[in-house]
C-alpha cells in the first residue's frame, strides 16, 4: 500500500513538474516571439504603414516618401481616419506590438504616450520642424481691425493644445467644451492675446479650420476669446483645399491651421497672392513616421523592403 501510494505521489510530482515546465517553456516561447517581432517589424506589421484621411499633409507626404525611399517600395499606407488610427495606436500599445503610424504633433497620441519617436528621415521627405501660422483675408484689417489684431497676436505652445485634445479624447467632450475650459484655466496668455483689443457689438467673423483635432483646439479657443470681446463666431471645419479657398476668396474671414513649410506648402503656394500672412502661432510642430519607443528600429531606412 504504501509502495502503492508512493509511486501516485511520484506520479502526481512529475506531472505537477511537466504542467510548469510547458508553462515555462510558453511564456518563454512568447517572450522569444515578441523580441522576433522586434527584430521583423516589418513583416510584423505586414509591410504597412497606419495613416489617416486620404488628402490629408501627411497623407501626401507619406506618399511621396513610400516612392522616394527604395526600401519602401511594396509597402502600403493604410488610409482610414484619425480615430481609426488612433484606436489601432492604442491596442498596439496595450499589447505591446509593431505599429508604425503617420504621426504628428501637436497631438494628443504625444501626451498619452510619450514613450513614441519619430523614425529620421535622412531624405528630408517630411522636412524639418514644422509652424502652424496665421492667414487673414485681404481687407481684414481694415473691415474689422478689433478682430486683426486678436488672432494676429495670438500664439501658444504645443503643450497647450496637447492638453486640449488629451482632455476631449479622454473625456468625449467636445473639442470646443475643452477649449473653453482651457481658456478659463488660462488668463493671462487670453490678456495677452486681447491686449489693446477694444470690446464690440455683435460683429460677425468666419474662422476656417481643417478638421483634426489640433487646428480645432486653436479655432475653437481663439473663437471664444473673440466672443467674449463681443464678436459672433462662426467656425467652419473643413477640407485642407476648401480652407485655403475660403480664406483667398474671402468667403472666411481667417485661419488658424496652416502648417508650413512642409505639409500644406502646395495650397500656400497656389493661393500666396490672395491672403495676408500674419505669422506664426505656434512652433514646434513635426510630422513623420512614428513608432513606440520598444520598437528596435531608429530610421525609415531601417524598413525592411518588400521581397
Amino acid at each position: 500500500m504504501k509502495k502503492l501510494l508512493g509511486k501516485r505521489l511520484a506520479f502526481i510530482t512529475l506531472m505537477i513538474l511537466v504542467l510548469i515546465f510547458a508553462g515555462c517553456s510558453s511564456k518563454n516561447g512568447d517572450k522569444n516571439d515578441h523580441n522576433s517581432n522586434e527584430e521583423n517589424y516589418s513583416n510584423a506589421v505586414k509591410f504597412t504603414i497606419t495613416g489617416i484621411e486620404p488628402g490629408a499633409g501627411i497623407t501626401v507626404t507619406t506618399e511621396e516618401a513610400l516612392e522616394s525611399y527604395d526600401n519602401l517600395h511594396g509597402w502600403t499606407l493604410e488610409q482610414s481616419s484619425t480615430t481609426a488610427m488612433a484606436s489601432e495606436l492604442d491596442r498596439a500599445m496595450k499589447n505591446e506590438e509593431p505599429i508604425i503610424i503617420t504621426g504628428w504633433n501637436p497631438h494628443w497620441t504625444f501626451a498619452k504616450y510619450p514613450d513614441m519617436k519619430y523614425l529620421k528621415d535622412p531624405k528630408g521627405v517630411y522636412g524639418e520642424e514644422e509652424v502652424i501660422k496665421t492667414l487673414a483675408r485681404k481687407g481684414l484689417k481694415d473691415d474689422k481691425p478689433n478682430a486683426f489684431k486678436l488672432i494676429d497676436q495670438f500664439n501658444w505652445e504645443v503643450e497647450d493644445m496637447e492638453k486640449i485634445m488629451l482632455e476631449s479624447h479622454e473625456t468625449g467632450d467636445d473639442i470646443s467644451e475643452s477649449a473653453k475650459r482651457w481658456v478659463e484655466d488660462n488668463p493671462k496668455k487670453i490678456a495677452e492675446w486681447t491686449e489693446g483689443v477694444d470690446d464690440v457689438d455683435g460683429e460677425e467673423i468666419e474662422l476656417a479650420s481643417t478638421q483634426w483635432d489640433s487646428e480645432l483646439s486653436s479655432t475653437y479657443v481663439v473663437a471664444e476669446v473673440l466672443e467674449q470681446k463681443g464678436f459672433e463666431v462662426t467656425v467652419t471645419p473643413v477640407d485642407l483645399a476648401v480652407m485655403y479657398e475660403a480664406v483667398a476668396n474671402g468667403d472666411a474671414d481667417a485661419t488658424l491651421a496652416v502648417w508650413m513649410p512642409i505639409t500644406t506648402k502646395e495650397f500656400y503656394d497656389k493661393y500666396e497672392d490672395d491672403f495676408d500672412d500674419l505669422g506664426v502661432n505656434l512652433e514646434g510642430a513635426k510630422i513623420g513616421l512614428v513608432v513606440p519607443d520598444y520598437m528596435d528600429i531608429e530610421s525609415i531606412e531601417d524598413l525592411e523592403p518588400v521581397k
